[in-house]
Order: structure tokens, then C-alpha cells, then sequence
């Protein structure tokens, strides 16, 4: 995590991510890790799955917005030409799912 962010409360992140060190780095910052832990872990760390489940929404939501080749390969160089197709790729998104 990047010093001149904000300082988050939680961090959510995939199974494979389950290492001493990246939960100690993320304690370290007073922030509460929401991490699955690996199968072959002995000692067992609680997870609220409701926080969890945030994560797989949000990943699915850039997934959908990669579909747009144009945010994915990132072919405007200039920041606000990319929102603004980031917004639009969102309007479409939104518009698809009120019309089905």
C-alpha cells in the first residue's frame, strides 16, 4: 500500500494472498485483514464473508468494464479522455442492466 493514501480500516484480499508477512504489513498500517486463509494453514483466522463478498462484486465490475477493449489495452494517453470512457462503459453497463 502506498504511504500517501488514506489509511483504510479494512483490507479484502484473495486466498492466495494468505502470507504472514502481507497480514503483518497490513496490521502494521491499523488496518483489519480480510484475507481466506489457505487450507494448509494450522491456525485458522476468522473472515466476515459479508465483507468479503464486496470484493467479488467489485472484481466482477471491472471485469465487465475491461470487456470494453478500449479500457482495457488503454488506448487514450490523456487522463481525462479515459474517465470519460470509463463513464461511458458505465452508463452502457447500467443501461443493460435496467434493460433486461
Amino acid at each position: 500500500m502506498a504511504s500517501n493514501l488514506p489509511q483504510p480500516a479494512v483490507l479484502v484480499a484473495d486466498r492466495g494472498d494468505d502470507f504472514d508477512e502481507i497480514r503483518e504489513g497490513i496490521e502494521s498500517r491499523n488496518a483489519l485483514p480480510m484475507i481466506p486463509v489457505r487450507k494448509n494453514r494450522k491456525m485458522r483466522k476468522a473472515v466476515d464473508m459479508t465483507v468479503y463478498t464486496l470484493r467479488n462484486m467489485v472484481e466482477r465490475c471491472f471485469n465487465k468494464l475491461k470487456n470494453s477493449g478500449r479500457l482495457a489495452t488503454r488506448h487514450d494517453k490523456a487522463t481525462e479522455s479515459f474517465l470519460a470512457f470509463v463513464d461511458l462503459a458505465r452508463v452502457r453497463l447500467w443501461i443493460r442492466h435496467f434493460s433486461t
